[in-house]
């Protein structure tokens, strides 16, 4: 592959959420300091919401690796679920022995709650982190909210954080929801990168992979940053296909015709979803 033309150790602009590449920009680490503020709080929902490939995973891996010492997670990736169903996928996420008969909500939740006020008299504490909560039904929404009366006296039990897309925002705008809604105590969106960030954002990740001469002059980092709208998943496809039509040319250095067939190839599609299409011709007569 094109990673040995460049004298790259790897790719470096894979989709996959790996580690070594892990880039926060400004608005990541704002982002991680309200989910942890939220998370050291007593009770109430902790929410991150932002489009698709913004990076919402990336602070969500960050925020389980930083979660204080005596801590347990459990973490709900599949969250279309009835209210039964979601109760015990959080007692199984907590590896909590099953239930003898079969599982009424009533069974699940009283399992939950004594393992709570165990882990809570062994001085830990309870984080259930749900993604894609976008996609989680009104029902189970209200099930979940119920969840948070779990306490003693003086302290919450269980902490929850969500994390979904924009339209969570306008699921929990629904007059149905609005005590969820009200119980929310920190909140974040996650917006796009900027023209800067994006800069850095790829010179990091090359950086990484071990090259730290300029691969990417200015005038394409502009037009990627444009025709991306600073979405990383979407840099980095761009970028990789850059890569990829310099390496199969044989060419010595990026050309403004590489960046124009990597945006056609990639784009056309996905801009008409999210509204990059009005700067494609632009684009493509640069």
């Amino acid at each position: 592959m094109y990673h040995q033309y460049f004298g790259l150790r790897a790719l470096p602009f894979s989709i996959a959420p790996d580690p070594h590449y892990l880039y926060l920009s400004n608005q990541h680490r704002e982002a991680l300091a309200h989910l942890l503020y939220g998370v050291g709080a007593s009770g109430g929902f902790v929410l991150l919401t932002g489009e698709v490939g913004t990076g919402k995973t990336t602070v969500c891996r960050c925020l389980l690796q930083q979660l204080p010492e005596g801590t347990e997670v459990a973490f709900i990736i599949n969250p279309m679920q009835s209210p039964t169903d979601l109760v015990a996928s959080i007692c199984d996420e907590l590896r909590l022995p099953s239930a003898e008969d079969g599982g009424s909500i009533k069974r699940q939740t009283d399992r939950l709650l004594a393992h709570l006020i165990d882990t809570h008299a062994r001085g830990y504490r309870t984080v259930v982190l749900i993604d894609e909560a976008q996609n989680l039904p009104v029902e189970t929404m209200e099930q979940i909210r119920l969840l948070t009366n779990l306490e003693t006296d003086d302290t919450k039990l269980l902490q929850l954080v969500l994390i979904g897309q924009p339209e969570l925002n306008d699921k929990l705008a629904l007059p149905e929801l609005r005590q969820f809604g009200q119980r929310i105590t920190a909140r974040y969106h996650l917006g796009p990168l900027t023209l800067r960030e994006t800069r850095a954002y790829i010179q990091h990740r090359l950086a990484v992979a071990g090259v730290y001469d300029e691969i990417f002059p200015d005038w394409s980092l502009r037009k990627i940053h444009a025709a991306s709208g600073g979405v990383p998943r979407l840099i980095n496809v761009l970028c990789d296909r850059v890569l990829l039509g310099v390496y199969a040319a044989s060419a010595k250095s990026l050309a403004r015709r590489h960046v124009r067939s990597a945006i056609r190839e990639v784009l056309p599609p996905r801009a008409r979803a999210r509204g990059f299409w009005r700067w494609l011709p632009a684009l493509l007569r640069g």
